[in-house]
């Protein structure tokens, strides 16, 4: 009587032999399986990798685009809320002083007359106080009120290059030039209305990135 023959049932029951059912998957089914994951990955770079290309030669997401085909995600350039440059006095506005600190005769009067021809209001003319005679290396200083930094001083420097500016505490509007020993003449009219024109215009805003 084999071991697996319940007791009391005699041999009816009986198994007999080696063979007997076995519980394991069958190996060809998890084959399938793993290739079936397989194809899934393969697959799915496959898309990924499409849809990057589309990105790249249609210039990104088609959400960033408008019905026209211009980006919407360009960033637009900040509308100014000042004037870049303030206001500046016209020449007709500034009165100059001309001094002569160097020992030239006659160039305060003929820098004077040149400065009227361009517009300017001519004040005083003369030689340069003692504070300044004979020690003003450059082309000229600029001296005028503390306002003058923001008005005058950027307006009468377009007609000389290479002059300084300092501030007293004057309390009138006029503007003395006080010519240094480097000088020689006014820049050229051309030069210096175009100068003035640049002076007064105002900077445009940056333009947008994109």
């Amino acid at each position: 009587m084999s071991m697996l023959t319940p007791p009391g049932m005699g041999g009816k029951y009986r198994i007999t032999g080696d063979k007997y059912p076995r519980m394991r998957r069958p190996r060809h089914r998890r084959r399938i399986v793993l290739a079936a994951t397989a194809a899934v990955v393969v697959l799915g770079a496959a898309g990924w990798g499409t849809v990057q290309l589309v990105g790249v030669f249609s210039g990104g997401d088609e959400d960033t685009k408008t019905t026209a085909g211009h980006r919407t995600d360009c960033k637009p350039a900040p509308k100014p809320t000042t004037p870049a440059v303030a206001a500046l006095p016209r020449p007709a506005q500034i009165t100059v002083n001309v001094y002569n600190a160097t020992p030239r005769s006659g160039l305060a009067k003929s820098t004077a007359d040149e400065l009227k021809k361009r517009g300017f209001l001519i004040g005083k003319i003369g030689n340069a106080p003692a504070a300044y005679d004979k020690k003003v290396v450059g082309a000229g200083v600029l001296l005028g009120a503390p306002g003058a930094a923001k008005g005058a001083f950027p307006v009468l420097g377009t007609q000389l290059k290479g002059v300084t500016t300092k501030t007293d505490t004057r309390a009138t509007a006029d503007v003395d030039l006080i010519i240094g020993t480097a000088f020689k003449n006014l820049d050229p009219k051309t030069t210096a209305d175009a100068a003035l024109v640049a002076l007064n215009k105002p900077k445009a805003p940056p333009a947008g990135k994109c």
